[in-house]
């Protein structure tokens, strides 16, 4: 008997496969969508890709054997700070670090043997693809949906840069070491605040078909909460609060607005603070977001004016403090040390009054910290003896009646800042003119590609440097203008790359409305637990702002959804996949779902 030698066997098979196209759907029979999710191109394939597009592979196969017409493309998630970075450190242009890249994963997925219809590749940093990125914006921007305002952003001032939470590292930056400030930027936004409500409650639609774990982290992350926003007069202004707890409105003793706040510089500007509290902001701006709300130690300052609590007439002082941020809520928030953890800690540091409003049934002892627990209300006027459920109800209404406040529903959720102060990425299509402002670049101008002549030295953008990029005209007055310098964030890419895949060559629109009905939804995803937020929940928001537009008919872009794991010991060869998973012949794609679900590899 002959030694078998898989290299020959599989170049042979593998090379009929292409010849013959047995892994293009047929166009006819009932269809199934399989997709792993695409990866970024590194330069080498992994055991985790291995894992992701075996359990892919052998779902296609199976169902293709089944008699399915299958869908089971593949492509890449091209653009990114890697590439770029590579520029500088090893002086080659990111597009030929990504496609020397490209060219090695691509070899070795083939070697081995996945079933993917290459015909249906795509690449994200593809003008091809990246035009309809910036066809997709410009409909955002045409609904309101796509819009421009300063953004509090990480930036390393020698390298003249924005960077990630990622890249700060004990305070500095990740590349340089050079301490990190905060700053304000303009930045672009997309509202995915509008979408918050049809997202939360969507995702009943994906109950029993997306592991349950991804859905919880999901409605956690948009964080639906109800409660009211109530005005607070100060000086001659009002300061706007939210607040879950209107039960504990009576025990609010100060005011605390988040540095960045608008007022904050004005209202100390008033009180006499301005040297003060501009010293106490550039402490803050060293510091990033997510070390503020991770701190235990608060700091502030007082503004050196006083409030007035709207239900009781009490004089309450105003502070701005490290601990609240103005990306959440109004940026501004009703201190009720007795019964909130933080505010507690803030009042006993600098002495502020504590009156506790909520009382559980044996009483609390609040010099030992805040209840924050349900209880009966005290010292609430008219509300005094109420259950405090009943309470955020009946004060609510009463704020409502009396114009001092009204219901609000907030989310955790936040607009999504696209804006990436880098080169290797979709560019932003809007120039600026003197006279005519921000223009939208017309639809017949795209692509908007990025240009040559970008020089990669690690210090500020390459595209802002480049005169061939930046200096154009202007679309409707023809004067000189110059165009947008920030690229769009990645995720940007991978939230509608499932549609473009299903008619990957169009160059009339990013897809054809045939063609998304013959294959959407996905109809099994694959791919890593930690896409549970950001990607998955933009590729939701992607597809409900494309069926608004008439492009797509299903709100959701992903039927059911295997988060396969992490690649830690043991591996089951394709070969034993099926029989592992204990399949037979009569087994139904519901089954096969099922065990792909359970199954411990």
């Amino acid at each position: 008997m002959r030694p078998y030698e898989p290299r020959k066997v599989e170049e042979k098979w593998q090379k009929v496969w292409e010849e013959r196209g047995a892994f293009r759907p047929r166009g006819r029979g009932k269809k199934v969508y399989v997709l792993e999710m695409f990866p970024y191109p590194s330069g080498r394939i992994h055991m985790g890709h291995v894992r992701n597009y075996t359990i892919g592979d052998a779902v296609a196969r199976y169902l293709r054997m089944k008699g399915y017409d299958v869908l089971h493309p593949m492509g890449w998630d091209a653009f990114g700070l890697p590439a770029e970075n590579a520029a500088v450190k090893r002086g080659i242009h990111p597009a030929k670090w990504t496609r020397e890249n490209i060219d090695q994963m691509k070899r070795q997925l083939k070697l081995l043997g996945f079933s993917y219809d290459w015909e249906r590749e795509i690449a994200t940093c593809d003008p091809e693809y990246y035009r309809w990125n910036q066809w997709i914006f410009l409909k955002m921007l045409q609904k309101g949906v796509a819009y421009r305002k300063e953004a509090t952003v990480n930036w390393c001032p020698h390298d003249e840069t924005v960077l990630a939470n990622e890249q700060v590292i004990e305070g500095k930056c990740w590349r340089c070491g050079t301490p990190v400030v905060q700053k304000r930027v303009p930045s672009w936004f997309l509202k995915i605040t509008d979408y918050a409500e049809r997202l939360l409650k969507d995702l009943e639609k994906l109950e029993g078909r997306w592991p349950e774990r991804v859905i919880l982290q999901q409605r956690n992350w948009i964080g639906r909460s109800e409660g009211a926003l109530i005005r607070f007069p100060v000086e001659d202004t009002e300061v706007e609060v939210f607040t879950t707890r209107p039960d504990t409105v009576f025990g609010a003793t100060f005011l605390v607005l988040a540095p960045e706040h608008p007022l904050t510089l004005e209202l100390a500007r008033k009180g006499g603070k301005e040297a003060e509290v501009r010293e106490f902001l550039e402490r803050v701006r060293r510091r990033s977001t997510r070390e503020r709300a991770l701190t235990e130690e608060k700091e502030g300052v007082f503004l050196g004016v006083y409030g007035e609590n709207p239900v009781n007439g009490r004089r309450i002082p105003v502070w701005t403090a490290d601990y609240v941020l103005y990306e959440y809520g109004t940026g501004a928030i009703m201190a009720v040390p007795a019964h909130d953890r933080r505010d507690w800690e803030f009042a006993k540091k600098y002495g502020l009054d504590i009156v506790p409003v909520v009382l559980p049934e044996g009483g609390w002892d609040f010099e030992k910290g805040a209840y924050e627990g349900r209880g009966k209300l005290t010292n609430s006027g008219r509300f005094t003896g109420m259950d405090s459920e009943d309470a955020k109800r009946e004060i609510t209404r009463w704020l409502e009646e009396e114009g001092l406040g009204e219901f609000r529903v907030s989310y955790r959720l936040r607009d999504w800042n696209i804006s990436r102060q880098r080169y290797w990425g979709t560019p932003i299509p809007v120039v600026y003119c003197e006279r005519c402002g921000t223009v939208p670049v017309p639809e017949d101008q795209l692509p908007v590609v990025l240009p040559r002549d970008a020089e990669f030295t690690g210090r500020g953008n390459p595209l802002s440097a480049s005169d061939q990029f930046v200096k154009t005209s202007c679309p409707r007055c023809k004067g000189p203008a110059r165009r947008e310098t920030d690229t769009m964030d990645t995720f940007f890419d991978s939230s509608w790359y499932f549609l473009r895949f299903c008619d990957p060559r169009n160059d009339r629109e990013p897809f054809s409305k045939d063609a998304v009905k013959r294959w959407m939804p996905v109809d099994i995803y694959i791919g890593g637990i930690e896409h549970a937020v950001l990607h998955l929940l933009y590729a939701r928001f992607f597809q409900k702002f494309l069926k608004d537009l008439g492009l797509v008919d299903e709100e959701e872009p992903f039927v059911r959804l295997i988060t396969q794991g992490m690649v830690l010991k043991r591996w089951v060869s394709v070969g034993r996949l099926l029989e592992f998973l204990g399949l037979s012949e009569e087994d139904r794609v519901e089954d096969l779902i099922k065990k792909l679900r359970e199954v411990k590899l």
